[in-house]
């Protein structure tokens, strides 16, 4: 089977490998799409990605969809947590401190043809859900977690850091709360506009020193009350607390190249902000594909680029570029 491995910074490359073996309570899966996520980025642009270091050829990839060997469409979890630990007990996988995720560290990731996944971690797809769209349930999944730590209730404003994947999925997740303004930055115009389809109130292009004054002005000097920061840089970060209210709420759910994050300790003490941090997903899976099956949530139309698994340099390098918004690879 064909498999893509990063061997060092910038170098992917396609060689055979024999089908894994499935262990025990898992299946054989016939990878159909893989995501290209920002986290894979980091890996691909330095070789490392917070404290995990590239230490062998990795295979990297986690959004996916797959057909196992029974021919059911299914969609991959790609973590698989340990289940005994203390945390998996008290209902936070997503914390686990032995959780083994595709394409990070020591676990191989999705972009090969055939991959070996504990069925536990597999969720049937129903027909009207693409292999694109069943690769995008993972960032929904997680664009619902920061959804739950805002706890969003209807008639808040609510700001949006950054207008990648995951940062359009939470506009519209906005939107199914009840938020009455949703505002959005991003460095990138193209990006803005497909916020303003998802059904972002205001679009603001960031960088230029004036996103302040205009969220206050959209607010009438009042903030927002639950800002997620999606971008991953520090001057969303930034921009983020200097806009939330007083009492307000602070997500971050973007991951800094430098593994480093701060924030004004003045400005977030004087408002009595509340911070938190997205870890991966929470038991969102199902709903995931409910909202996507039931029309409520539009996956579809962000995937902006397709490629083979032959063509994977090229596809990372598109992603890289932000020339659209997400990239597919179609096996």
């Amino acid at each position: 089977m064909r498999v893509a491995r990063l061997h060092a910074p910038g170098q992917l490359r396609v060689n055979d490998e024999p089908e894994p073996v499935p262990e025990e309570g898992g299946e054989l899966l016939r990878v159909g799409a893989v995501g290209i996520c920002g986290s894979d980025l980091l890996w691909f642009a330095g070789g490392e990605i917070g404290d995990a270091k590239l230490e062998r050829p990795l295979v990297l990839g986690h959004e996916c969809a797959a057909v196992s060997a029974r021919g059911e469409r299914v969609a991959v979890d790609p973590a698989i947590p340990c289940g005994q630990c203390e945390l998996c007990r008290k209902g936070h996988p997503n914390l686990c401190p032995q959780v083994r995720f595709a394409g990070h560290g020591s676990q191989d990731g999705f972009l090969r043809d055939w991959i070996a996944w504990p069925r536990a971690c597999v969720y049937a797809l129903p027909d009207s859900i693409s292999a694109a769209e069943g690769a995008m349930l993972e960032p929904l999944g997680v664009a619902l977690h920061a959804i739950d730590l805002g706890e969003l209730r209807a008639g808040m404003t609510v700001g949006v850091f950054g207008c990648g994947p995951i940062g359009l999925l939470i506009v519209q997740l906005a939107r199914l709360s009840g938020a009455v303004k949703i505002i959005t930055t991003d460095l990138l115009p193209h990006r803005l506009e497909a916020a303003r389809i998802c059904g972002a109130h205001q679009a603001i292009l960031a960088g230029a020193g004036s996103e302040l004054d205009e969220i206050l002005t959209a607010t009438s000097g009042r903030g927002i009350d639950v800002a997620f920061e999606v971008a991953g840089v520090q001057a969303a970060v930034d921009a983020a607390v200097a806009s939330v209210c007083p009492g307000g709420k602070v997500i971050l759910v973007g991951i800094p190249a430098d593994d480093h994050t701060s924030f004004a300790a003045s400005a977030a003490r004087r408002k009595g902000l509340t911070i938190k941090l997205v870890r991966r997903m929470k038991h969102t899976f199902p709903r995931a594909i409910d909202l996507v099956a039931k029309g409520l949530v539009e996956v579809g139309s962000l995937v902006t680029h397709r490629f083979s698994l032959n063509d994977i340099s090229d596809a990372f390098l598109a992603a890289q570029r932000r020339d659209g918004l997400k990239v597919m690879v179609e096996l």
